[in-house]
């Protein structure tokens, strides 16, 4: 046969060459259980999604109509890198008013949503075999982000006796000489459990005995917190060049969609991730921007308004569990999410046959057998746990726990 005319050799797989952090990384537990319950959905099962942490609000409408002004006023063009500067401006305005934290414009570097602006300290702080301590329970991001800059995640584990929240004293003994940084988020994702100030002021005086080590404060849920006051690690003015806060407009403002985020740090801290970003998307998304600064001029009561929802709803939840034996849940004082301890089921047998060996085998029991989707704790680091967002409606959420108590009991 002639070359012109001979059988094309098949298609080597391409799988073969993806690089070794792509294939080592794990897609994003909570998308994963959202893409199954998509999935389901639009075959018409009706599922009640308990898995993605996104608001069910609309995105207030003032913020609405400054976007849409802002096509109309010519908001089409390339934005500088670290976001417009006006919006910058902004930032300093609100941490300064909300968080008593004093910074400029070029200490501020906004991003296309917080998991961005995580994902460039990151990069810009994390060597090869460094390590991060990541409090545990954790989101499911941090972990990832560490591993795919090559550091080593050092995950140190609260007590469900202290609402999961690791203590000054367990990250003082986690710390080694290759200790780069500690990353932790209050309110929390996945426990909603809010550090209070006299927790925080104990882990700043063990920061400022390391001057080398950074904090990732992840503060994307401060809106959202049932507590007298929100406390931000930079406070504390000896550690306040250290710590990097994490902030975005998702959760208080519900623009998840809009993916705006940002972070606040030292000038130097900054500058490095400015030049990250440059390589990476460059400035963020024009309009987002623009409804990002009305948002922060609209001030709070949007937020508020929606606050006291998640309040009524995480009550509501917690009344409902009451009723479901073998779900061990601590009261979340910020969020909205629930974090129970399921262990209680482990071992047990579905009337299928199927026999539940951990959180994982569970949640896929529940999505199967009930419709309603979770994320099982393995991911948030906390093996003996299941996520439950509280972000849905009241009759959702009666029905979901419902569903979930009449299915659990059928387990032998």
């Amino acid at each position: 046969m002639s070359p012109s005319t001979a059988s094309p050799a098949a298609p080597a797989d391409p799988t073969a060459y993806l690089s070794d952090r792509i294939l080592q990384i794990q897609e994003s537990a909570t998308i994963a259980m959202a893409k199954k319950s998509r999935e389901l959905a639009a075959q018409g099962v009706d599922v009640i999604n308990l898995s993605f942490g996104e608001p069910d609000f609309q995105t207030p409408q003032y913020i609405k109509d400054a976007a849409k002004k802002a096509i109309d006023d010519g908001y089409t063009f390339y934005t500088p890198v670290p976001g417009y500067l006006d919006l910058r401006q902004a930032i300093c305005d609100k941490l300064l008013r909300d968080n008593q934290l004093t910074y400029a414009p070029n200490q501020i570097v906004v991003s296309t949503g917080a998991k961005q602006a995580l994902s460039n300290i990151i990069m810009a702080l994390v060597n090869p075999g460094d390590e991060v301590i990541i409090f545990s329970p954790y989101w499911v991001s941090y972990a990832a982000q560490v591993e795919l800059a090559e550091g080593v995640a050092v995950p140190i584990m609260g007590t469900l006796e202290n609402d999961y929240k690791a203590t000054a004293e367990q990250l003082a003994a986690a710390i080694t000489p290759r200790t780069k940084a500690v990353m932790y988020s209050s309110p929390c994702n996945p426990t909603g459990a809010v550090f209070s100030r006299a927790e925080l002021s104990a882990i700043a005086d063990v920061l400022a005995q390391h001057p080398g080590i950074f904090a990732i404060a992840d503060e994307i849920y401060e809106y959202i917190n049932f507590t007298e006051e929100h406390v931000s690690l930079a406070q504390f003015a000896h550690v306040k060049d250290q710590v990097i806060t994490i902030n975005g407009f998702s959760k208080g403002y519900a623009m998840t969609g809009w993916r705006l985020g940002y972070l606040a740090a030292h000038p130097a801290i900054a500058s490095a991730c400015d030049k990250l970003q440059s390589q990476i998307t460059s400035g963020t998304c024009s309009i987002a921007q623009r409804a990002g600064l009305a948002a922060l001029q609209g001030g709070r009561a949007s937020a508020d308004e929606m606050v006291r929802a998640y309040r009524r709803r995480r009550d509501l939840v917690l009344d409902l569990v009451k009723d479901i034996p073998g779900l061990v849940t601590p009261t979340p004082d910020g969020a909205f999410y629930i974090f129970p301890d399921v262990s209680a089921f482990f071992g047990r047998t579905a009337p299928d046959g199927t026999v539940i060996n951990d959180s994982s085998d569970l949640a896929l029991y529940l999505l199967r057998d009930t419709f309603v989707s979770a994320v099982s704790g393995d991911s948030f680091g906390a093996p003996a746990c299941i996520r439950f967002s509280t972000a849905a409606a009241d009759d959702k959420l009666v029905d979901a726990f419902g569903r979930i108590k009449r299915s659990l009991g059928e387990l032998k």
